[in-house]
C-alpha cells in the first residue's frame, strides 16, 4: 500500500502492510532519463526492462505495460476473447482480474479456491468436463450456451496454481490460458510437469504487476509474457495505440495508451536487480512469523503449495475464533489500535455488485477463507523488531 494511504502515520512506529523499498540504482537510472530527456514510452530502459524480465522469468518475449490490469486487458484481446464469450476465473482474486474480462464485453464464470487461495484446479476440471460441450472446435457452457474462450488462473499471494492437468485439458478444448501472475514474480514450480518454470510462462500469455505494493515496483506498471513472437508483436502494437504509420498517424485497429514510461522502466530495472535479495528477505521474514505465530493457539500462518518455491508476497494468517477468542474484524481493529496495518482477503468477486449476476460453480471454501484470513505487514524492509511487535500484539488475548 502506498505511503500516502489514509492509514499512513507520521510517527516512526507505524507498521504499514506493504510499501516499496528503494535501495538500489533507482536514483541514478531515473536521473539518466531526466538528464537525457528520455522520459516517455521510448528509451533504453523500457527495452532493458523487457529483456531482463525475459532473462529472469525464462519467457521468450515481454512487453511492458502501464499496469497489470492493462496487461490483462491486452492479453484477453490477443487470446481472441470477444463480446459474449466467457472466461473462467477464481472468485478469490483482486477485482482487476475480473474487470479486465468485462473490458472486452465478456462474462466471468467464477470458480472456488483451493487451500492456497488459488483457483481450485480439480473443480475447474470437473466444470469443463461435465458442464461444457466441445463442438466445432470450441467449448460451450451447457448452462448459458456461451463460448468459453479462456481460463484465467491467478497465482494469489504468490502461490502457484496447480496447472498440470488443467493446461492439457484447456489445450484439448481450445481454451486459452491467461495467467494472472501479478503477485507471483519470483515464484517457480519445483515439481510436476512444469518444474523449473516461472509462473506466468506456463499458459499462452502471462501478466505481471509492478504496483507499489508488490515485491518490486515501478510505481505502477505491468508486463505481458509470452513465448509466441506474433503475440508479443500484437501486444506491442495494441499498447502503442495500434500505429500502422507512426509518421502519418494511420491506425487500423483500436489501440491503447498502455506503454510503460522510460522513467518507470528505469525504476523497474533497478528493482529487478534487487529481486533475488528481496526474495531472500521475504522468506526469512515469513519463517520468523511462522515459527512464532503457529505457537499461538488459534492462529496459523498459511503455507504455500509444496510443488513450488514461493515468493511469499503476502503473509496470510488464519484465525480460529473458537480457540483464539477474537475474529478477523476484532483482531484487525486491535492491531490498528497498535498502529499495525493489516488487510482481510478481498470480497469474493461473485458477490461484488457488478458481477453478481454471473455464473459461479460450487463455491464452498472461499467464504471460509475470507472469514478467517488476515494479511500481516510484509514489506521487504520489515525489521525483526517490527515482526516481534506484531507477534506481541497477537499474543495478547481479547
Amino acid at each position: 500500500m502506498p505511503r500516502d494511504s489514509k492509514m499512513s502515520d507520521n510517527s516512526s512506529n507505524f507498521i504499514p502492510l506493504s510499501v516499496p523499498v528503494i535501495r538500489g540504482k533507482e536514483w541514478a537510472y531515473v536521473k539518466e532519463c531526466l538528464d537525457t530527456g528520455w522520459v516517455s514510452s521510448a528509451g533504453k530502459f523500457v527495452d532493458r526492462f523487457e529483456t531482463e524480465t525475459c532473462q529472469y522469468t525464462g519467457a521468450k518475449h515481454a512487453v511492458a505495460c502501464a499496469s497489470g490490469t492493462a496487461a490483462l486487458h491486452v492479453a484477453l484481446r490477443i487470446a481472441g476473447v470477444t463480446a459474449g464469450d466467457e472466461v473462467i476465473v477464481p472468485t478469490v482474486t483482486f477485482i482487476a482480474s475480473v474487470n479486465s474480462i468485462r473490458y472486452v464485453d465478456a462474462q466471468p464464470v467464477f470458480m472456488d479456491c483451493d487451500a492456497f487461495y488459488n483457483l481450485d484446479a480439480e473443480k475447474t476440471r470437473n466444470f469443463i468436463l461435465h458442464e461444457t460441450a466441445f463442438t466445432n472446435g470450441h467449448t460451450y457452457n451447457r448452462h448459458t450456451n456461451r463460448r468459453i474462450t479462456a481460463l484465467m488462473p491467478v497465482h494469489v499471494f504468490g502461490n502457484a496454481v496447480w496447472l498440470d492437468e488443467l493446461l492439457p485439458l484447456c489445450r484439448e478444448r481450445n481454451i486459452k490460458v491467461i495467467e494472472d501472475a501479478a503477485e507471483s514474480i519470483g515464484t517457480r514450480y519445483t515439481t510436476g510437469r512444469f518444474a523449473g518454470r516461472h509462473t506466468g510462462t506456463i499458459g499462452d500469455i502471462g501478466c505481471l504487476s509492478f504496483n507499489g505494493n508488490k515485491i518490486i515496483t515501478t510505481g505502477g506498471g505491468g508486463m505481458i509474457l509470452t513465448n509466441d513472437r506474433a503475440d508479443a508483436e500484437r501486444a506491442k502494437y495494441l499498447t502503442t495505440q495500434a500505429k500502422d504509420d507512426e509518421v502519418r498517424f494511420v491506425h487500423n485497429d483500436v489501440g491503447y495508451n498502455y506503454r510503460l514510461t522510460n522513467v518507470q522502466a528505469a525504476i523497474g530495472v533497478a528493482q529487478l536487480e534487487q529481486l533475488p535479495r528481496y526474495l531472500e528477505i521475504k522468506r526469512t521474514n515469513y519463517s520468523a512469523y511462522k515459527q512464532t505465530i503457529d505457537r499461538i493457539p488459534g492462529l496459523h500462518l498459511a503455507e504455500g503449495p509444496a510443488y513450488a518455491s514461493n515468493n511469499h508476497w503476502m503473509y496470510a494468517m488464519q484465525i480460529d475464533r473458537a480457540i483464539y477468542g477474537s475474529d478477523r474484524e476484532q483482531l484487525m481493529a486491535k492491531l490498528a489500535g497498535h498502529k499495525i496495518q493489516t488487510r482481510p482477503l478481498w470480497q469474493l468477486n461473485h458477490l461484488q455488485h457488478p458481477h453478481a449476476n454471473c455464473q459461479h460453480y460450487r463455491i464452498e471454501r472461499a467464504q471460509h477463507l475470507l472469514d478467517v484470513t488476515l494479511n500481516l505487514p510484509c514489506s521487504v524492509d520489515l525489521t525483526p523488531s517490527q515482526i516481534e511487535r506484531v507477534v506481541e500484539v497477537l499474543r495478547q488475548k481479547a
